[in-house]
């Protein structure tokens, strides 16, 4: 693999490996164990595998492991693990870090999954963590300052896509002795610095982009060697969150065009963002990537997008949400994003359900907020079936 290849180029052939055959598109070795020749190969292969020496599917696989080379390349990590799902990622990362008595400082504005796997599953294991604005940075210094082991937020946040100055973050982190734990999903593999720029481990869910076509779930953690090897791959492989040969599979054929997909999404989201603001039927359109949104130049300077995904407050609160979304045509009510079909999502009642009214307050997910992720239709049928159903709200 030539390092001066482009995004593009390594998105089609890094980590490639052929077997005896010399296939072109990807193999998929759909076993769950593998075969040695003599007793003592096999006792030698438990004690020291190689690279591309495989044991069993639960700690290794010849489809994982192109997926997790290509993934690695894509991100500039020095190695990479993938998991079953966005979530077993997030779960796996910091459950295999952090032990009792340790202290997680996060950003407030986060998935509801994650918000429960922070608030209820780590505090369970005595795990002290405390929530933050993660756009105030006196926020976050004040936290880490009393001591902190990780750090943990989204680059652009779900669903109010607040923005988190991850060069900023990162460096106060550092002082005070925390790892970076950074969930890059909304910022997608394709606009990523979030290595180059301080973060430790990066975390995405491949069900999003990286599929982008509403197939399967998956999720890769990534990072240095011996983090991914030494604390990462015993916990997951132990506890049964690895990725399946036949996902891995699937995330390598759509990593073969997810830079085409996304720029093509961002592009579309922006235009779409342009479009609705300061439609007389909204409170507020939110779009990072929109020169009128405040967090705009932070944005294009640590990623250089505002990714694939527009959130509208529709009046009317959450009636006027639902008569929004029940008229429209072509935008699908589910509630993925990153797919090739537009999706919108209405936050309080599905992804964030479990927070109470307060929580939900505080976050800014109001009962009229709706997330529209961008798909792939044209930008001018998808603007006119979003300003028609804003009619009817």
């Amino acid at each position: 693999m030539s390092k001066k290849w482009k995004t593009r180029t390594n998105l089609v052939h890094g980590g490639s490996r052929r077997s005896q055959y010399n296939e072109v598109s990807e193999a998929i070795f759909l076993t769950q164990g593998f075969v040695y020749e003599t007793a003592e190969q096999a006792e030698e292969r438990f004690a020291n595998a190689g690279p591309d020496e495989f044991i069993y599917a639960r700690y290794g696989n010849p489809t994982v492991a192109m997926f997790e080379n290509r993934m690695a390349v894509l991100e500039g990590a020095e190695d990479a693990f993938a998991t079953a799902s966005g979530m077993a990622a997030v779960s796996g990362a910091l459950m295999s870090f952090l032990n009792a008595g340790d202290h997680v400082v996060a950003a407030r504005a986060l998935f509801g999954s994650c918000i429960y796997v922070l608030e209820d599953v780590l505090t369970r294991y005595g795990v002290d963590v405390t929530f933050v604005d993660g756009t105030d940075l006196n926020q976050w210094e004040s936290a880490t300052r009393k001591g902190a082991n990780a750090v943990f937020f989204e680059t652009i946040a779900n669903p109010t896509l607040e923005v988190t100055d991850i060069p900023s973050v990162s460096k106060i982190a550092h002082r005070a002795g925390a790892r970076v734990f950074v969930d890059n999903v909304f910022a997608t593999p394709v606009f990523s610095n979030a290595i180059r720029q301080g973060a430790d481990v990066v975390i995405y869910s491949a069900t999003k982009h990286i599929d982008g076509q509403g197939r399967a779930l998956g999720g890769v953690i990534l990072g240095k060697e011996d983090f991914i090897r030494k604390t990462v791959e015993p916990y997951m492989k132990h506890t049964g969150g690895a990725m399946s040969p036949f996902t891995a599979w699937i995330m390598l054929k759509g990593l073969e065009t997810i830079d085409l997909r996304v720029r093509a999404q961002a592009a579309g989201a922006y235009a779409l963002a342009d479009a609705v603001y300061g439609h007389e039927k909204l409170h507020r359109s939110i779009y990072p990537g929109h020169f009128r949104h405040p967090q705009y130049d932070l944005a294009m300077n640590t990623i250089g997008s505002g990714g694939t995904v527009v959130s509208i407050d529709v009046k009317g609160e959450k009636e006027g949400a639902f008569r929004f979304l029940n008229a429209l045509n072509i935008v699908l009510i589910s509630n993925n994003l990153g797919d090739a079909k537009s999706i919108a999502t209405h936050p309080a009642t599905t992804t964030h359900q479990r927070l109470s009214d307060r929580q939900k307050s505080i976050l800014g997910i109001t009962p009229g907020l709706v997330r529209l992720s961008i798909g792939l239709e044209d930008p001018d049928d998808l603007i006119e079936d979003v300003v028609q159903a804003l009619e009817v709200a």
